[in-house]
């Protein structure tokens, strides 16, 4: 029998369920998806270059890197890559046969409650979801590429109590960008149902999708002094630290996320050292 998108997602949703534990989650917690509002993003039906908020608005839903082929991660999104055995083994096969566009998308818990969002590694933009969407959503912790140790869904899930409790037994040198807990939302994200808000950092100045609220955080930004600090150069590197200070001096002495998306446009800085470059700002450069 064929499954349906609905079947899939509560076989995986209730294949989670099973392995939690802990009671619910709090109220105030979100769900928040992170992505870099004006990276390219392919073409529209006319062949015109597209960013990728146009591409989200157009299309009315927020899809997976198997649908879309992008990401602020890696990109092993396909039949027998890294994303798709970590789905199988988190998922118990459920997305085994799905086609690209039923597959979960992937978050963090915003539990931490930043304005930023939980996963700034990901994007200087994010979708805030409403409450709701916990319901078909499960989480682990670390990342589902590290191997999962705790896993939880909205009715279950004492991985935040084990994190607070774990705290002092974790890696002190760990990258704050890895303190996130990932999320899954498990069936279509409709933007005009789905969405809280829509959170961008206030360098971007593109097109926004209609019916859906618009909030800005305090935004991100270095100096191209800053990439001389010897914590920035070490936390990527020199060439990263150098190609941030190029940047940053081609735009006027300050690098925000809308001088990283013109880069990937122009097409002059590979795209590894652009995300590294940006790891720089979300680490070192949040102005709140």
């Amino acid at each position: 029998m064929t499954q349906s998108g609905g079947d899939r997602a509560a076989r995986a949703v209730a294949h989670v369920r099973a392995r939690a534990r802990g009671g619910p989650l709090p109220p105030d917690v979100r769900v928040t998806v992170h992505f870099h509002p004006d990276r390219p993003a392919g073409a529209d039906p006319s062949g015109r270059p597209r960013a990728t908020l146009e591409a989200i608005a157009a299309d009315g839903v927020y899809l997976s890197q198997f649908a879309t082929g992008t990401s602020g991660g890696g990109l092993t999104a396909h039949p027998g890559g890294d994303r798709w055995v970590w789905e199988s083994r988190l998922f118990g096969g459920a997305y085994d046969d799905a086609p690209p566009r039923e597959r979960p998308v992937y978050g963090s818990l915003d539990h931490r409650h930043r304005p930023a969002g939980g996963s700034v590694r990901f994007g200087s933009a994010h979708l805030r979801l409403r409450p709701d969407v916990l319901r078909r959503s499960t989480s682990c912790w670390p990342d589902s590429a590290f191997g999962p140790v705790a896993v939880g869904t909205l009715d279950r899930c004492d991985l935040l109590d084990w994190l607070d409790s774990a705290a002092d037994l974790l890696d002190p040198l760990q990258d704050p960008l890895d303190g996130y807990v990932e999320a899954h939302v498990h069936g279509p994200l409709v933007l005009v149902r789905d969405v809280e808000a829509l959170v961008l950092d206030p360098s971007y100045r593109g097109p926004v999708p209609p019916g859906v609220r618009i909030e800005r955080h305090a935004g991100f930004a270095l100096r191209r002094s800053d990439f001389t600090r010897p914590e920035v150069v070490a936390y990527r590197g020199p060439d990263v630290a150098a190609a941030g200070a190029a940047l940053a001096q081609r735009s006027g002495g300050t690098l925000d996320p809308a001088g990283i998306g013109a880069a990937a446009w122009a097409g002059e800085v590979d795209g590894q050292t652009l995300k590294r470059v940006w790891h720089c700002l979300a680490r070192f450069g949040f102005r709140g």
